[in-house]
């Protein structure tokens, strides 16, 4: 059960995030953020802005070269099981969506449980009813390749959920695909923000960061503004 002390802390906390990469390139510049629980937050900008190198962070693929990240008020940099964290604390979703593409859908969305506590039972019916949230009813047994664009991404989606994280990062996950599939994707982070997840969204797309209920802007590995889009 989770502590009621644990509601109080933000979802998302940066504090001075600068992140240097070999050569000297300063993606992030001295990056202060909070995300409270159960918002729903876009960052946009320019290509090189920092974005995703600010999610990479988010989601402990990256460390920064100085500066604090927490999550759920724990500092990343005092997780000693990164795997763990990132398996049961956060969803991922990429704008690749890096499915198997020899296994079916159900498999896809059952290969994120591994290491968990569900029994095969469990992984089964787990990935049974993400595939009926993501309306993929009558999908499951067929292979990546013969999914549209956007079925895939919603199977990426349900990957990252089949552990109930708390906290949904994504990555431009709207970036492959036609407009009517990124209307369809607006529609499923909505029914995820209304459920309680929280959603740090990356995105290069106006039309996709209006959808988010707040909106942060970066420039030169800095922020640079903040919207309130409600």
């Amino acid at each position: 059960m989770t502590s009621p002390l644990a509601s109080l802390q933000p979802a998302i906390e940066l504090r001075d995030v600068v992140k240097v990469y070999e050569g000297g390139v300063r993606a992030l510049d001295g990056v202060d953020l909070v995300v409270e629980e159960g918002e729903f937050v876009a960052i946009t900008g320019p290509s090189g802005c920092g974005k995703s190198t600010l999610l990479h962070l988010v989601a402990a693929l990256d460390t920064p070269t100085s500066g604090s990240v927490l999550v759920e008020g724990r500092d990343l940099d005092r997780v000693h099981d990164m795997s763990r964290f990132r398996r049961e604390q956060v969803g991922l979703v990429f704008q690749l969506h890096n499915l198997l593409p020899q296994v079916s859908v159900r498999a896809n969305i059952e290969v994120a449980m591994f290491g968990s506590r569900r029994s095969a039972r469990g992984r089964r019916d787990r990935a049974l009813e993400l595939v009926q949230e993501m309306d993929l009813e009558g999908r499951e047994d067929r292979l990546p390749t013969r999914l549209s664009g956007g079925e895939r991404q919603r199977v990426a989606i349900a990957r990252a959920l089949a552990n109930e994280p708390r906290l949904l990062l994504a990555d431009e996950p709207t970036g492959n695909l036609d407009a009517a599939s990124v209307d369809r994707m607006i529609g499923v982070f909505h029914q995820l923000h209304a459920s309680g997840v929280t959603i740090l969204l990356v995105t290069h797309d106006h039309s996709v960061a209006q959808a988010a209920q707040r909106t942060v802007y970066m420039r030169d590995g800095r922020i640079v503004e903040g919207v309130d889009a409600r």
